[in-house]
């Protein structure tokens, strides 16, 4: 199967989708390394307001696709579009300075110190100093963590931290928010939760992409979701369409 047999959309998912307008879009965008395509020829539109997540096995592109999106490596040819812009060339402060905001799958907290001091550090760049307590609050009501601000990071458990790390990344206000396999080393109960924290910042108007491998994750969310494979887009629908794709899970399951 390849990228000419992409199954589209057909149920409210798609839609939905159908009336909303792109926000940030991969077009035919190739990485090679060492002679290897890791994206071969990748197109794929992600739709303002949506959650998106983007499957695949190991090898498929996604930790590639990431960080062409994010900014820290640029496509071998392509283009990538933020709100219609072209940001292929720009660099990742520069992205986020237009809205585009990152958490990645390494947790980047600082253990060490208080979990408002952790939110004080990147408010300070967009927020009066005056304004930041009430946007720590309300940073910490969003990921239930309330009353937390003086807790140690390193007293926190995997999930929290991962959470905060969220909020952290929310503190730029994004008009999109970018997530690298988000529930790495979680229990099934943090995962559920991680799941509801991305539902309510999507209801606050925020754009999120979760680049993930975990299928039950990913069920949970319930959403459309882009399936890559050896660089291309294999298939794209809603998460009931991409369970019951013969082909999805012949290559992501090994399933016959």
């Amino acid at each position: 199967m390849n990228a000419q047999h992409v199954s589209r959309p057909m149920t409210d998912v798609g839609s939905a989708a159908s009336v909303a307008s792109p926000i940030l879009e991969v077009r035919d965008v190739c990485k090679v390394f060492g002679g290897v395509n890791a994206l071969d020829g990748l197109s794929l539109t992600i739709l303002d307001g949506e959650i998106h997540c983007v499957l695949g096995p190991n090898g498929a592109g996604k930790s590639t696709l990431f960080k062409l999106l994010m900014g820290t490596d640029r496509p071998t040819s392509g283009h990538i579009l933020f709100r219609g812009g072209d940001v292929t060339r720009l660099p990742a402060f520069r992205r986020a300075r237009l809205g585009l905001s990152v958490k990645f799958q390494n947790i980047r907290v600082f253990a060490e110190l208080t979990v408002y001091q952790n939110l004080f550090i990147p408010l300070r760049r967009h927020h009066d100093v005056r304004d930041i307590p009430d946007r720590v609050k309300s940073l910490l009501a969003q990921i239930g963590l309330s009353g937390g601000e003086q807790r140690l990071v390193r007293e926190l458990s995997h999930g929290q931290q991962q959470w905060l790390a969220i909020a952290m990344s929310m503190s730029l206000d994004p008009k999109i928010l970018l997530l690298d396999e988000p529930t790495a080393g979680m229990s099934v109960e943090e995962s559920n939760k991680t799941a509801d924290i991305i539902r309510q910042l999507n209801t606050q108007g925020v754009t999120v992409v979760v680049i993930e491998h975990d299928m039950g994750f990913i069920r949970n969310l319930d959403t459309r979701t882009s399936v890559l494979h050896y660089g291309k887009l294999f298939a794209q629908g809603s998460f009931a369409e991409i369970a019951t794709n013969r082909d999805v899970r012949r290559v992501y399951l090994g399933v016959l």
